[in-house]
């Protein structure tokens, strides 16, 4: 299914896993929102992980042949971290675990920031130090999605990180709910889906009781 004819999900409550999830089924066919390179800059657009004005410089000075290799390697990267996520879902991760994310660090060398002062935007005003990042190629707009999983892996506590109770889900979230009982990827989608089953359940027990 074409990824325009839906907007990307975003329900994970961590910009990595909500990367994961940029291929999903939301209704009945999968959809992938970096199937070529056009819905890779979509997709950074709307998980605010580019700035539009660089986002428009690539969609001008780069070919579509050039963004979709780079979709390609997004793509290869999301599943690779899929399968790392998978299998260290719901257990804290140790120092041991490091050897196996040595792609995201080979890839994080190579990013390009910088430091710069820069108005306020809040309310008080002033002056503020910010990082802010180079993109210099198209394939630097993979640098945000490496850090978003670095963050991940640093950051967040994977006992927590889990994947939807629904049986057909495939989305990823990071429970940071009172007690950690969250069990679906959105109520309005799964949870939902799970009431009506489990409703549908005892209407057949009663009646055939």
């Amino acid at each position: 299914m074409d990824y325009r004819s839906f907007p990307a999900i975003f329900v994970a409550d961590a910009t990595g896993l909500d990367f994961l999830n940029s291929i999903a089924t939301p209704v009945d066919e999968p959809v992938d929102w970096i199937a070529d390179g056009e819905g890779l800059l979509s997709w950074l657009d709307q998980a605010k992980l580019v700035p539009a004005d660089v986002l428009a410089r690539m969609r001008s000075q780069t070919t579509p042949a050039e963004l979709d290799e780079v979709a390609a390697k997004a793509r290869s990267l999301r599943e690779w971290f899929r399968d790392f996520v998978q299998r260290r879902k719901g257990q804290p991760l140790v120092a041991d675990d490091l050897s196996d994310l040595d792609a995201l660090n080979s890839v994080l060398r190579r990013d390009e920031k910088h430091g710069l002062i820069v108005a306020n935007p809040g309310a008080g005003g002033g002056l503020v130090f910010t990082i802010q990042r180079r993109f210099m190629t198209a394939e630097s707009l993979l640098m945000p999605i490496v850090e978003a999983l670095a963050r991940l892996v640093s950051e967040e506590d994977f006992r927590y990180v889990k994947g939807c109770n629904g049986s057909k889900c495939t989305l990823f979230f990071a429970d940071h709910t009172h007690g950690h009982a969250r069990q679906w990827c959105s109520m309005a989608i799964c949870g939902n889906r799970a009431k009506v089953a489990a409703h549908r359940a005892r209407l057949k027990a009663a009646k055939s009781s």
